[in-house]
């Protein structure tokens, strides 16, 4: 989607409740000058997984930002937030922050029941972008035995423009049978 920097839209997320969840003093930091600078001023800042899940039961919130962590407590905080039943918080936004994110942490962040992963370092601007990506993407709330979260699958729209066919890993496969 991408946001234009010369744009003039203007973000004010002063009246939206954002969930901070981030062990490191440093990226709690980061976190909050960033939703300082978008206008939020109802932060509730957690460095640990059961000061968020106080929060959660105590308070309504709009937003989840959560670290990955590298005990993987962050994934383990989705997943309970998703399947605790406690509403609307079950339902809200999570954007899930990780300093490192191969294919495994993805797949772990999807299963989990987070919208989006985002790649430490991060900059206002990707930050913005992904909160803009989630408010307007709407995706499907699943709920079943196995997964509770937004829905996994995301809209096939084909091959990019100027892309030739035989251009993935897939096809390169299939030519060799």
């Amino acid at each position: 989607m991408g946001f234009s920097s010369d744009s003039r839209a203007r973000f004010n997320l002063e009246q939206v409740s954002i969930l901070l969840l981030e062990e490191t003093p440093l990226g709690m930091s980061v976190l909050v000058q960033i939703m300082n600078g978008f206008g939020g001023r109802k932060l509730h800042r957690c460095d640990s997984v059961e000061k968020a899940q106080k929060i959660v039961r105590e308070t309504e919130l709009d937003l989840l930002i959560v670290d990955a962590m590298a005990s993987g407590g962050g994934y383990d905080f989705v997943h309970w937030l998703r399947s605790s039943g406690i509403r609307p918080n079950c339902y809200a936004p999570v954007l899930l922050t990780a300093a490192h994110t191969p294919a495994a942490a993805i797949v772990n962040a999807r299963d989990c029941g987070a919208h989006i992963v985002m790649a430490k370092p991060l900059t206002p601007k990707a930050v913005l972008d992904r909160i803009i990506w989630v408010a307007r993407a709407g995706r499907r709330f699943v709920e079943s035995d196995k997964f509770v979260g937004p829905d996994r699958r995301f809209k096939d729209a084909g091959v990019p423009k100027g892309v030739g066919a035989g251009r993935r890993r897939e096809d390169s496969a299939q030519g060799r049978d």
